[in-house]
């Protein structure tokens, strides 16, 4: 699932794709960038809402560009 990381003024920040990766019985969202760098999620719940993990990864998106009002583009071509 291919995405942008756009900032409040509308300047691409990073490309990249959402990945689930298994972590022992969990799995966590993470958002791997093009330029290679990994942002990490939270974990996927029981029953596979995204709420708590997207939460985490956006907590971690702001940690890494420190801004607010960041937007995620997906893209999901067939």
């Amino acid at each position: 699932m291919e995405c942008a990381i756009i900032s409040r003024a509308g300047q691409v920040l990073a490309r990249g794709k959402l990945v689930l990766k298994q972590e022992g019985n969990k799995t966590r969202l993470n958002l791997e960038t093009r330029g290679g760098k990994l942002i990490k999620g939270g974990f996927v719940s029981e029953d596979g809402d995204l709420g708590e993990a997207s939460e985490l990864l956006f907590e971690n998106c702001f940690a890494t560009w420190r801004m607010t009002g960041l937007t995620l583009k997906v893209v999901i071509s067939s």
